[in-house]
């Protein structure tokens, strides 16, 4: 266990190691508890660093050797790793060490999961196998021999030798040791080949537990999916003779992106129907796809440091996007990525996690593998992409590609490319990696009808005048990403396709940005801000199609000329940058966008807006759904030209934590509680209001032909699942026990189970589910999950800490711990309940797991971010659980950070 002693590290404090390392050469001697690393380490002292210290990372070994150059060594030994006199030239580092795998329960290192030797070393667990400058601008190439007695034994690279009881690995590409893998065990292969654009044969396997193999087609074909989309898109081609997967029960990750040893969590690439939903097919699809580019942006260009961790991972979640819209629907992508930004990334920026994009200083890098590095992250490349347009996007991009192929890099080096290949300043757009929080935008709108002239020919009238600039915007705002005042006129609408239309009016949009202060950070200056907009026609039709808009000042406005009639814009198309649009509309005007908007995305967040005002209201006393959203929605849901997953993400409510934030933002006080009744309700009103209808969009998307995961049959179950989940709550759960009895695959048998729970039944059943599934650990990973969040909030503590105590329950393991924990802290009433019980047994659990993984306690300790949104007797019972995990003897640095930040202040 890691020491809760803090240091801060800084990026400011940056300097390079003091000594290159030209060549890595590693034996492993297996033994469970006494497995010997055995390392030789070429050094030479590195020119570009001022400072000689020879220190090695290493934490939990025991030294049993070490020599320079083969004369023994006595090194100085501290709890973070060693200190040696070395020569001021180049020389060979020898060392021998032994370390514990099977006692290894914190999953870093080389540890043991279920008899097989597996690693995780991102972001510092290679120190916990032998002693190494562990950090990822020190990169070289490895050389690795295994010896044991088991079947399979892997590491990265291409396979250079194998006998009995042993065999080497030899990775050509020099990468730092967060990348390095070893697996071993007893394992058995799903095999398959790719054949790369440029002709060279790839061997692939996907390697798992024995009685695992029947689980693995699917992911193959997802990895092969991937492979040809990187060469057709990226143009990136995979650059060794092999490429293994293997799937692992115990990993505190989805997966890992280690070269040609990519290590994956079970639940991130087995599937089979009868095992896995539609949800977690397109999950696997897209992990398999996120490790898979990584080759290029992560481990060919890897970070400087690991404040630079946004640019392998946000570009790299943007990739996986692109990748999935491609494959699927890329409207049902978009919200989606959407809901869970809101969801994960909007609490975190504007709570006491709060932290930018690339941070300025951490204490322990684990705690920032965060929803705002990852999610927030793609959101930045996708706005830089829009600013840049397509073709600029992927010539700079290729220019990454060719300055930095070996590099540990930096966002100024990602930036540089794309201002060397457009000519453009991005200095105010790196903001949005420095300066934290969520913006604000708020906005008015003006209308200036004009005379028309001949043949539809605006009247002359008096220059538009910059009204960013009358209200004093300072300098500082100003950026070379755009004007101040930008002119929209017809010559500007026929170039870019669109019909010119007819009219003397002018229509202003003014733009105001706001970004609060954040731990850390009081002064906000305004950001660059792309604004996709669209105007609509009084009768629906587009009158001007989608235009960027580049906001660059604190406020700003945008005309657009020659308008026939007053337009109704279409704000934030395609959700164009991760802002928050205060836009006051009536409940008419987002019925209209409802109806008419034709940019998917917006279509689908008018009826968002209107379901969340409808659920303010009824949270606060009023008891009346707003007929328009109930009217709007059946209108949609009749449309059979949407997509079926389209009009599925339209029957989802916002959910309760997002209606919590919208009052916290307001200056009111959330009750958790009647924010659940005020969903239960109003999720009655629609199964009433839409009764007829419902049967028939069930039967309409019900599919006779054999189960596949692919995306024309998984958006029709998405459909039919939401439809059974309204249907449940008037039928007393007939339709879902027919599906129930009939299902052939687990996205039926699982939507069934849980339409039972909602009409308040299903005991049977889920004692059924069990005794069919209690050999499958994943599974029984969803019959855990479904109990917690299914729960009344005045039972889903006492059912949370029941199935703790259940067999099959283990601290160990971090998905079961994730399905029942992390269930209850996403049954927002549950978790908060009054009475303080789903605070108190998550800080039990997560004082229990500390001992043992502090990784997974830190980052489960995000459950309790949000406590001081809510009343003064929660925020009392979360602070008294808050500070006993503080006051815990031993707790891990991981989680001391997390805690100490969360009760910062209070």
């Amino acid at each position: 266990m890691k020491d809760a002693s803090p240091q801060t590290i800084y990026l400011k404090d940056y300097t390079p190691f003091g000594f290159t390392v030209e060549s890595v050469e590693l034996t492993f001697r297996l033994a469970p508890h006494a497995t010997r690393v055995l390392s030789k380490i070429r050094f030479a002292p590195n020119p570009e660093a001022t400072d000689r210290t020879f220190f090695l990372h290493g934490e939990d070994l025991r030294l049993i050797s070490a020599r320079i150059d083969g004369r023994e060594v006595n090194p100085e030994l501290s709890d973070r790793g060693l200190t040696c006199a070395v020569p001021e030239r180049a020389f060979t580092w020898e060392a021998e060490v032994e370390i514990d795998p099977a006692n290894n329960t914190a999953l870093e290192g080389l540890y043991m999961s279920s008899g097989m030797y597996c690693t995780q070393c991102e972001a510092e667990g290679f120190r916990k196998i032998t002693f190494y400058p562990d950090r990822p601008d020190v990169m070289s190439v490895f050389t690795v021999r295994i010896e044991g007695d088991l079947p399979v034994m892997l590491s990265n690279g291409n396979k250079a030798g194998q006998g009995a009881g042993w065999a080497e690995w030899h990775d050509p590409w020099p990468k730092p040791a967060y990348l390095f893998a070893l697996v071993a065990g007893d394992l058995v292969n799903h095999p398959d080949s790719f054949t790369t654009g440029s002709g060279r044969a790839v061997e692939l396997n996907i390697w798992v537990r024995p009685g695992d193999l029947h689980k693995c087609a699917f992911g193959m074909e997802a990895l092969k999916r991937s492979m040809t989309w990187d060469e057709e898109v990226y143009g990136r081609e995979y650059d060794l003779d092999i490429f293994n997967i293997v799937a692992v029960d115990d990993f505190n990750m989805g997966a890992m992106e280690n070269n040609g040893l990519n290590i994956f969590n079970s639940s991130a690439v087995l599937a089979s129907p009868e095992t896995a939903t539609d949800a977690n097919f397109e999950r696997i699809e897209a992990i398999i796809a996120h490790e898979y580019f990584h080759n290029w942006t992560g481990n060919r260009i890897t970070c400087r440091d690991w404040f630079q961790l946004c640019l392998k991972e946000g570009l790299t979640v943007f990739r996986d996007a692109q990748f999935t819209s491609d494959v699927r629907s890329a409207p049902v992508k978009r919200i989606g990525d959407v809901m869970d930004l809101r969801g994960r990334q909007f609490p975190e920026d504007n709570g006491p996690l709060s932290h930018p994009v690339r941070p300025e200083s951490f204490q322990e890098i684990n705690n920032f593998y965060t929803a705002t590095v990852y999610e927030k992250g793609a959101e930045v490349i996708g706005m830089l992409k829009r600013l840049v347009g397509e073709e600029a996007y992927y010539k700079a991009v290729e220019l990454y590609f060719e300055r930095h192929d070996g590099d540990a890099a930096t966002i100024e080096d990602w930036l540089k490319v794309f201002e060397d290949t457009t000519g453009r300043d991005l200095g105010q757009f790196k903001r949005w990696y420095s300066q934290s929080g969520t913006p604000r935008l708020t906005v008015e709108e003006a209308w200036e009808p004009g005379e028309t002239g001949a043949e539809g020919v605006p009247a002359s009238r008096p220059p538009s005048r910059d009204l960013a600039a009358e209200q004093g915007a300072s300098d500082d705002s100003k950026g070379s990403q755009g004007a101040p005042d930008q002119v929209r006129g017809a010559a500007r609408e026929q170039a870019s396709g669109g019909a010119a239309p007819t009219g003397g009016g002018t229509y202003t949009l003014t733009f105001r940005q706001e970004t609060r202060p954040t731990p850390g950070q009081e002064e906000k200056l305004p950001q660059v801000i792309p604004i996709a907009v669209g105007l609509l026609g009084p009768n629906g039709a587009e009158v001007r199609p989608t235009e960027v808009l580049e906001m660059t000042q604190a406020e700003q406005s945008f005309r657009f000329t020659g308008l026939a009639t007053k337009p109704v814009p279409s704000i934030l198309r395609d959700f164009s940058a991760p802002v928050v649009l205060d836009r006051s509309l009536t409940s008419t005007e987002n019925a209209f966008l409802l109806a008419h908007d034709t940019d998917p995305f917006n279509r689908w967040e008018a009826g968002r807006n209107l379901a969340r005002a409808t659920l303010l209201d009824m949270a606060t006393g009023d008891a009346r759904p707003d007929g328009d959203y109930l009217d709007g929605l059946t209108a949609v849901l009749r449309d059979r030209g949407l997509d079926p997953a389209l009009r599925a993400q339209m029957l989802a409510l916002p959910t309760q934590s997002e209606i919590a934030q919208m009052q916290h933002d307001r200056g009111q006080t959330p009750d958790p509680e009647a924010i659940y009744t005020a969903h239960e309700t109003l999720k009655l009103r629609m199964a009433e209001h839409l009764q007829d209808l419902l049967p028939v969009l069930y039967a309409e998307n019900q599919i006779e032909a054999p189960y596949r995961p692919d995306a024309d049959q998984a958006s029709k179950r998405d459909l039919s699942t939401a439809v059974l989940g309204l249907l449940s709550r008037i039928d007393g759960g007939a339709q879902a026990a027919q599906q129930y009895a009939r299902a052939d695959n687990m996205t039926l048998q699982l939507s069934a189970l849980a339409g039972l729970l909602i009409a308040g039944k299903g005991e049977a059943e889920l004692e059924a589910f069990q005794q069919q599934w209690k050999d499958d650990r994943l599974v029984m990973d969803k019959w855990f999950g479904l109990q917690v969040s299914h729960a009344a909030p005045a039972r889903a503590a006492e059912v949370a800490e029941r199935l703790t105590r259940h067999p099959d329950f283990t601290l160990t393991n971090p998905n079961r711990f994730r399905a029942v924990l992390g269930a209850l802290g996403m049954n927002h009433a549950g978790f908060h309940h009054g009475s303080g019980k789903g605070y108190a047994l998550v800080a039990d659990k997560l004082i229990a797991l500390d001992a043992k993984n502090p990784q997974t306690t830190a980052r489960m300790c995000a459950l309790f971010q949000t406590w001081r949104r809510y009343d003064a007797s929660r925020q009392a019972h979360a602070r008294a659980a808050l500070e006993r995990i503080a006051a815990t003897p031993g707790l891990s640095r991981d989680t001391t950070e997390m805690v100490t930040r969360m009760l910062a202040g209070a």
